[in-house]
């Protein structure tokens, strides 16, 4: 396994991981129509990088195509963890979720970042204009998802504090 193949797998799981959720976190905060409305196209964003992704891995013998390499059971050890919260009395406040969520968000899109930036190194270390030119597209748009969870929670995290 190369270095590049490396970090086109990691950067598949880290776009398709972030794509869930986004999808998550727009679902659980329906109410807030800016988060669930600008989380909704930023997990399209992830969802073509993960498709751009595994098209360019196939130059590099790697199949990523529709597979996620998720650990096993992660979402159902979060329901039954939450189940478990709201049995015991112990759900936070819908605000302290949201920032959790964000907060969640803002390190996926990091780590991402990180990763697209790693590809881009190497892409022009190896002369290697296809990687190059993903990373060139891509990477913009995951900046773009970090300075929104950046700026949403610099909005929402004064009065969420503030009111415990």
């Amino acid at each position: 396994m190369t270095a590049a193949t490396l970090v086109l797998r990691a950067l598949h799981h880290g776009e398709r991981h972030m794509e869930r959720q986004l999808a998550a976190v727009a679902e659980h905060h329906r109410a807030e129509h800016e988060i669930h409305h600008v989380a909704t196209d930023l997990a399209r964003w992830s969802d073509e990088h993960a498709e751009r992704i595994a098209e360019a891995s196939r130059a590099y013998g790697l199949d990523l195509r529709g597979g996620t390499d998720d650990r096993p059971g992660e979402g159902l050890l979060a329901a039954v963890r939450e189940k478990a919260a709201e049995a015991l009395g112990h759900r936070p406040e819908p605000g302290l979720l949201l920032l959790r969520d964000l907060r969640t968000l803002h390190l996926a899109a990091t780590e991402n970042s990180l990763y697209w930036e790693m590809l881009a190194q190497y892409a022009q270390a190896a002369a290697d204009d296809r990687l190059l030119a993903l990373s060139s597209a891509c990477h913009p748009q995951t900046l773009r998802q970090l300075r929104w969870t950046n700026t949403m929670i610099k909005t929402v995290s004064p009065q969420i504090l503030t009111s415990l």
